[in-house]
């Protein structure tokens, strides 16, 4: 008796995921890096809309060194 669990995989479309998922609607990012001498400050936004509604992240970062 084999007891080596079994796999089945099949390929799934970007079209098939959207219509999962809900799908992405729009979509936006935008990012800032400065740097001034020892100091470096990064940020970045993205968005999203899709039928499940809207999510939104912001990331900043300050590096001394």
């Amino acid at each position: 008796m084999n007891s080596a669990p079994h796999f089945a995989t099949t390929e799934i479309h970007d079209a098939d995921l959207d219509s999962i998922s809900g799908g992405v609607a729009v979509t936006a990012a935008s990012g800032l890096h400065i740097e001034a001498g020892p100091l470096a400050v990064c940020a970045d936004v993205d968005a999203l809309v899709s039928a499940k509604g809207i999510a939104a992240n912001v990331n900043t970062n300050v590096f001394v060194g």
